[in-house]
């Protein structure tokens, strides 16, 4: 692709996204799942037949995806580099102050999903674990991408993640996501989405079905202070459990 190619390509995207309905069409499916039409024009507070050209624009460019099952109809985030490029305008929007205070409610900047993995404090707490463990490594400073060591590999899998079938996907193996709320890096990629999979499995975790809110379990809490040394303040986890 050509400077004015990409440059075109730049501007359509942006386009699309800057529309205040489809932007909140997009951080609605933030969570990971898939919404029919009708939803959409209710997040977005448009019409059916408004919804339907702004969904029809937003899979042109790319950015959604369709799903047919039988009569229905449901639309998802493309994939995860759909999900993280929102996440970081996220960041980009509010104010870079050194002083920044985090405005997000207080359940979503605990713990929540970032499309397929998680983010907020706990995810956050949980990055820093993997590296001051020795778990996770970059190898060139200033890269997004991680490498697992054999002490990670060991940990993940006694958690339940088989790494093989992780690393076989066709996407990144593990790799930062600057979190939102927090303006620090989170774990994401395939690894970050099995090990969202694995304490939602686990019921460390619960998943609003509604929200991306997620909450912590009494069971999780135990985990997180036994397998990681992460110990949650008492009003940590009551923002949790609201």
């Amino acid at each position: 692709m050509d400077a004015q190619s990409n440059d075109t390509a730049i501007s359509r995207i942006a386009g699309a996204i800057a529309e205040p309905a489809r932007t909140k069409m997009l951080c609605s499916l933030m969570d990971g799942h898939a919404r029919t039409s009708t939803e959409m024009a209710v997040v977005a507070d448009v019409s059916a037949s408004t919804a339907s050209a702004h969904l029809a624009r937003l899979r042109q460019d790319g950015l959604v995806r369709l799903h047919t099952q039988g009569r229905h109809r449901y639309y998802s985030l493309a994939d995860a580099q759909v999900a993280q490029a929102i996440e970081a305008l996220m960041v980009i929007g509010q104010n870079a102050d050194t002083r920044y205070v985090p405005t997000t409610p207080t359940r979503l900047q605990f713990a929540r999903t970032c499309y397929d993995h998680m983010a907020g404090t706990l995810a956050v707490r949980l990055h820093d674990h993997f590296m001051g463990a020795g778990w996770l490594t970059v190898p060139f400073a200033g890269e997004r991408m991680y490498q697992l060591t054999m002490s990670g590999e060991k940990a993940m899998t006694a958690l339940g993640i088989e790494i093989e079938a992780v690393r076989a996907q066709r996407r990144r193996f593990a790799c930062s996501c600057l979190d939102w709320s927090m303006r620090r890096p989170h774990l994401a990629g395939a690894l970050g989405a099995a090990l969202l999979q694995t304490v939602i499995r686990r019921k460390w975790v619960t998943q609003d079905l509604d929200s991306r809110a997620l909450a912590l379990t009494l069971n999780g809490q135990k985990e997180l202070s036994g397998r990681f040394g992460i110990m949650l303040e008492n009003e940590e986890i009551g923002r949790s459990r609201l």
